[in-house]
């Protein structure tokens, strides 16, 4: 039997994947390239099934007879490991994205004489219209919740951004970029004491309560579907915490981020301006464990996030602390700086990697924003979140409408320059027309 190639993702099969399977099977012994987890999250989206899922489906699949990794959308490697006879594919990548990659297997082929079979584009089926139906059918709880850790096994960084209402849920849910071939999207959302605070037109010390800030957190699980991080600021007192990460895991939050600070919560921004106290390495250690005891399920991450260079306790401070909280079973470690240079930040990402026992890494540069979230990633960072840039963002837009209506006594130069048009705002939302 000749050998037939077949790359695809298999994340939601559909007919038209059959059809292309189909007519593979008529040409020989079916070999699927299967995209990994890391191809698809760069070039499409996060994948909604994991690579060790999608094969089981796959080599299921009547006339399939191996199923590799697939680990670039570029064929040519593997093609060049297997010289298949043919290679089958839909005829949609004539134009876009993939076609300079059609080319490169046309020109690979030639090397054995194998050949290109395209099979025509099965009209009616739209991924991204699969997606939206998703969308608006939600996910469960535990779904949910189980995403972040799957995500981080999947891509080498996480990207987060923060929420604090339904409006900015769904823009973190839907925003996506094109850039270099490649699609950008946001992982997971971050629901910042902060943010929530500050629309709350209160303070950021801990005054905005529990059962309030669930008032939040239930208004952006209700319209968006992917992973949510909250900030827990200092998580109380452990007899509190306890029922905090119990509410929190029912609901389906995937993780929950504790500074190791008490007394009267400040934000960490202040740096030694205000006065802040750092928890006991000992004291701190007990609230994490607590913590833990009371999940019901390993899905559930409690983070530890470490202060001391926001308190100038010093590196070695932070590296200790960083040892302490993983040994007690933190799920993940948050170092924050406010230094705007970064240096601080890098270094302690280099110390961090040579550490014995790892856990994903966690920073938010909001002020060392001048270096990139690839640069991050190569010091060792794994999430990287954007904490309360949506709020700053809406500020000064609602300021300056504001402002323009009482200047000129109607909202006409205010809803010319400022606002979206009335239409828009009607269908913004799924169900709103």
């Amino acid at each position: 039997m000749k050998k037939v190639y077949v790359a695809m993702s298999a994340d939601i099969i559909h007919h038209g994947h059959l059809n292309v399977l189909e007519e593979a099977r008529k040409l020989g012994d079916v070999i699927i390239g299967l995209h990994t987890d890391e191809v698809i999250s760069e070039y499409f989206r996060n994948p909604l099934l994991t690579y060790s899922e999608r094969e089981k489906v796959v080599e299921n699949i009547k006339g399939v007879t191996q199923v590799i990794p697939q680990d670039t959308l570029d064929q040519v490697k593997n093609l060049r490991k297997l010289k298949p006879d043919y290679v089958v594919h839909g005829d949609d990548w004539k134009e876009g994205l993939q076609k300079n990659l059609r080319q490169r297997v046309i020109e690979v082929l030639k090397e054995w004489g194998g050949e290109l079979v395209e099979v025509k584009y099965t009209e009616g089926v739209s991924i991204s219209k699969l997606d939206d139906m998703l969308l608006s059918i939600g996910t469960t709880p535990q779904q949910r919740m189980k995403r972040l850790k799957e995500i981080l096994g999947m891509k080498p960084l996480v990207r987060v951004m923060e929420a604090h209402n339904g409006l900015t849920g769904l823009i973190v849910e839907k925003s996506k970029v094109e850039k270099d071939g490649k699609i950008r999207e946001f992982d997971a959302m971050w629901i910042s004491s902060l943010c929530d605070s500050t629309a709350k037109g209160k303070p950021d010390i801990e005054l905005v309560d529990v059962t309030s800030r669930l008032n939040t957190i239930n208004e952006i699980l209700e319209v968006t579907t992917k992973p949510i991080i909250l900030d827990g600021d200092t998580g109380g007192k452990i007899e509190h915490f306890i029922y905090t990460v119990k509410t929190l895991e029912r609901l389906g939050i995937s993780a929950i981020i504790i500074e190791d600070k008490v007394g009267l919560k400040k934000n960490s921004l202040f740096g030694t301006d205000v006065s802040q106290t750092q928890d006991s390495i000992e004291h701190f250690c007990e609230k994490i464990k607590a913590g833990k005891r009371a999940r019901v399920t390993n899905d559930f991450m409690i983070i530890a996030r470490i202060e001391s260079l926001i308190l100038k306790a010093g590196m070695d401070d932070a590296i200790e602390r960083a040892k302490a909280y993983v040994e007690a079973g933190a799920d993940g470690i948050m170092i924050h700086s406010k230094e705007k240079d970064g240096s601080e930040i890098l270094e302690f990402c280099n110390r961090f990697k040579k550490l014995e026992k790892r856990v994903p890494l966690i920073v938010v540069p909001t002020s060392y924003n001048h270096i990139t979230e690839t640069e991050l990633m190569e010091y060792g960072v794994n999430v990287v979140i954007h904490a309360n840039h949506l709020i700053r963002s809406a500020y000064p837009a609602m300021k300056k409408t504001a402002e323009s209506i009482l200047l000129n006594e109607r909202s006409k130069e205010a809803s010319e320059e400022f606002c979206m048009p009335i239409k828009e705002i009607l269908t913004l939302i799924p169900g709103g027309k």
